[in-house]
């Protein structure tokens, strides 16, 4: 362990909560004219995900921070169109996630580590790789069903010769995603789709990792090790040893059991603003991280979709609702037709029945629903106060 320095800094609970909220854009006025692709930089990664309720947990994100910004406009912001360079690229970091593409030389670390790995969980078939490669350069981009095809067999996991080529050439940079066609990755060379003042992997480890260390101070404003570790998949050890180097500063939190860091831009100025009121993708960076979000906002979330559906206690896609800084409730969403569905509601007590009702009826616009219908609300008593309140907000 790196020998810490001490401390400059003290910051009380309230503090640290407001600062993690201004660094991830939720306090203060929303930067529209960066729009979306301004959120990707802010935040360093946006994590991807198969779920789709309201809409999937890339398109949640900037609508959290940004409001209802066109979902077509997202999709723009992140993706490759046309001939212009592209301005983001999907790869592992704190999970399958959308990267700045400026980003694409401070991952050669991991991209070193996939190409010495000595056991993968597929077997690569002979010729296979050498295959998508040629296949690729001769034909343009192409998903792994126009390479000649993803899977073996209707099994998610039993892919086939190809898919398991042109996945292992992803992870190590020979090839990229820049691009996502019916939620289907579509893989490119990377000589060709990166721009080529980035296509290298010239910066060392520590120069790599110190770099995704700062990002992730930034990004959090403030957190621990852990934290910092985890927004990007680092090991402990990892930040232990570019930590000094990177930017952050050490300080103390009230209540922190753990030391931690902070950006320095975060601390020169107190953050203050308005604050979102919003429903939260369980995918978001501002939750996704369960012993910081119980640290900052005293409250426990867990994604529910893959327990049995007996064992659930908020629902299939429980996302958690921000007002005023705090987390108030969450809302189980579904949608009929042009209604957005509350299948379940949990709420902070009577407080929190206007800020849901407003989350609710924003989302419904933002996915072209004219109606809010609730299902049930863990605090009976509290479902009809909400139905009122749903009336009186504006749609």
């Amino acid at each position: 362990m790196t020998t810490l320095p001490r401390p400059t800094t003290e910051l009380t609970a309230d503090e640290a909560r407001r600062i993690a909220l201004r660094a991830q854009g939720f306090l203060g006025a929303p930067d529209r004219r960066s729009g979306v692709r301004g959120v990707l930089r802010h935040l360093g990664a946006v994590q991807l995900d198969t779920i789709s309720v309201l809409a999937r947990s890339h398109e949640l994100i900037p609508y959290a921070r940004l409001g209802a910004v066109g979902r077509r406009t997202v999709e723009e912001a992140y993706w490759k169109q046309g001939n212009r360079p592209p301005r983001a690229f999907e790869y592992w970091s704190h999970a399958a996630c959308i990267l700045p593409v400026e980003e694409w030389p401070h991952f050669a670390f991991r991209r070193r580590a996939y190409r010495a790995r000595p056991l993968w969980n597929h077997e690569l078939p002979d010729g296979a790789y050498d295959q998508v490669i040629k296949q690729l350069r001769a034909e343009g981009p192409l998903t792994a069903t126009e390479l000649g095809g993803a899977k073996r067999t209707s099994e998610w996991w039993d892919w086939s010769g190809t898919k398991i080529a042109v996945e292992r050439a992803l992870m190590e940079g020979e090839v990229v995603c820049v691009e996502r066609r019916g939620w289907k990755r579509v893989y490119d060379l990377a000589e060709r789709a990166i721009p080529a003042e980035l296509l290298h992997d010239e910066l060392d480890d520590a120069e790599c990792l110190r770099r995704l260390v700062r990002l992730a101070g930034r990004s959090l404003g403030v957190g621990t090790r852990a934290d910092i570790a985890d927004y990007h998949r680092l090991k402990g050890e990892q930040v232990d040893a570019v930590i000094d180097g990177s930017g952050l500063v050490p300080v103390t939190v009230e209540g922190w059991s753990k030391p931690a860091w902070a950006d320095p831009a975060a601390l020169a100025t107190p953050p203050r603003g308005r604050h979102r009121t919003t429903l939260l993708s369980p995918f978001d960076s501002l939750v996704w991280e369960r012993a910081r979000t119980e640290r900052i906002f005293g409250f426990t979330h867990r994604l529910e979709a893959y327990v049995p559906k007996p064992k659930r206690v908020h629902g299939y896609f429980a996302m958690p609702v921000l007002a005023g800084g705090r987390l108030v409730g969450r809302v189980d969403p579904a949608r009929e037709g042009r209604t957005l569905v509350a299948k379940q509601v949990t709420l902070d007590g009577r407080k929190a029945v206007p800020a849901v009702a407003q989350a609710l009826v924003e989302a419904a616009g933002w996915v072209d629903c004219t109606d809010v219908r609730v299902e049930r609300v863990d605090a009976p008593e509290l479902r009809e106060a909400l139905t009122l309140e749903l009336a009186r907000v504006p749609a």
